[in-house]
């Protein structure tokens, strides 16, 4: 029998509907091994060749987004998977399908946990978007979680994969020294914020796309954060009444002395020439780098389409001499990964400590969790102090005692109170 990894994607909308299942397209006409080199992992190419990897259900809230997905999925591929909808679908997958292998979570940000948890009761691997979660409490309950069941959970993390950033990661660091600060920025377009997402108010610019970045640097040196604090603006959104911060800035200081400021909008006017701004720079004690992720040179402008610019590195199509289309691109890159590691337990038999290099793994994201979690509560508390003219004055604390938030606005009520801790264990 051909050995077969079974899917099933959960939320297919800007990209569940794009990058997953495009991504799972090419894996169900041709598996992975043509993949495996641009991720450096080619050593297994001749073990996975034989892989078959079938998407057996797809499920979105709607009934009529599910059955677009699963019509445009075998539009490409000749399969259709079952569709699924409603709230809590992931049930009634888990439930049909007992042999699933993967679960692959691209719901909304705060809705992870709770299909990421139901998957590993059932001992099935997740890929999911990033952040893992919202709470550094809930990180930890997925990695028990995965541990109990050897279990794989791997993080779309794909700034890692962008070949600027290995080069930085794996040469340039090295280069200019040991880091000084830096800024790290992603600013989204108004309407992911106004119309793309309805799910705005329960999250925030930071949380949303601000992991990419946490992620990154993370990957670069390895070093754990000891402080923070955050602010966040709302004045565009709530014009169209929508309580939601429009934008927010976190700086973030780590144990290696290095401070990096985080900066995150969704409010980007829809005429901007890209699909987002993006980019971040590093000063060392040797020297700088810079990488802008939006404007790699490659522009064009026609009559009535203004000026435009692409990042083709992302996600690409390729022209077969068949007519169809395949689809690459670091975007691609972590998806790969992750699966490469669930083949590697279920077909090789090992450990998910002994895969636990090949991709971003749920203790790394735990990170960014903590980072979201601290960086929320210390941001709404800047806001209201802000707005009662007592400065952002709040700060969080991460050491071997927890998370600590540190507010002196609370010294009226006792020196202890100033100290709040909302996690007791160490990153």
């Amino acid at each position: 029998m051909q050995p077969t990894i079974q899917i099933a994607l959960v939320g297919a909308g800007m990209f569940g509907g794009d990058v997953h299942l495009r991504a799972y397209a090419d894996l169900q006409r041709f598996g992975i091994a043509g993949q495996l080199a641009r991720v450096g992992l080619d050593k297994h190419a001749r073990d996975l060749a034989p892989v078959k990897f079938d998407l057996v259900a797809v499920a979105t809230r709607s009934e009529k987004s599910a059955l677009k997905s699963a019509a445009a999925f075998n539009e490409w591929t000749g399969h259709e998977p079952k569709a699924y909808f409603g709230d809590a679908p992931w049930d009634d997958i888990l439930r049909d399908f007992p042999d699933l292998d993967v679960l692959a979570v691209a719901t909304p940000d705060h809705l992870h946990t709770q299909p990421i948890l139901a998957a590993l009761a059932k001992g099935v691997h997740v890929l999911t978007e990033k952040p893992m979660c919202l709470s550094t409490h809930e990180s930890d309950d997925i990695i028990a979680a995965a541990k109990a069941k050897n279990c794989i959970v791997a993080v779309d993390m794909h700034k890692r994969y962008d070949p600027d950033h290995l080069r930085i990661r794996d040469d340039i660091q090295n280069r200019i020294g040991a880091p000084l600060y830096g800024t790290a920025y992603l600013e989204e377009p108004l309407e992911v914020s106004t119309s793309t997402f309805k799910w705005v108010e329960s999250s925030d610019p930071f949380s949303y796309v601000g992991p990419h970045w946490t992620d990154l640097i993370w990957s670069y040196y390895k070093s754990k954060p000891v402080s923070l604090t955050a602010v966040g603006q709302k004045k565009r959104l709530i014009r169209d009444g929508i309580n939601a911060y429009d934008a927010v800035q976190v700086r973030v200081d780590f144990e290696n002395g290095m401070s990096i400021n985080f900066h995150n909008n969704w409010v980007t006017p829809a005429d901007f020439e890209g699909p987002v701004n993006q980019g971040h720079e590093i000063v060392g004690a040797d020297g700088k780098v810079e990488s802008d992720q939006q404007y790699r040179g490659f522009r064009w402008w026609n009559q009535g389409g203004g000026s435009r610019t692409s990042n083709n590195h992302f996600t690409r199509d390729v022209a077969r001499p068949d007519g169809t289309k395949g689809y690459i691109g670091y975007g691609v890159d972590s998806l790969t990964v992750g699966l490469v590691a669930v083949c590697r337990v279920k077909f090789a038999g090992e450990s998910r400590d002994a895969v636990a290099d090949l991709y971003p793994t749920a203790e790394e994201a735990r990170i960014t969790c903590a980072l979201v979690d601290a960086a929320a509560r210390v941001r709404d508390l800047n806001f209201k102090y802000l707005n009662e003219g007592k400065g952002a004055t709040v700060t969080a604390r991460f050491g071997a005692d927890g998370i600590t938030i540190v507010d002196a606005n609370r010294i009226a009520e006792g020196p202890e109170a100033v100290f709040e801790k909302i996690y007791d264990k160490a990153l």
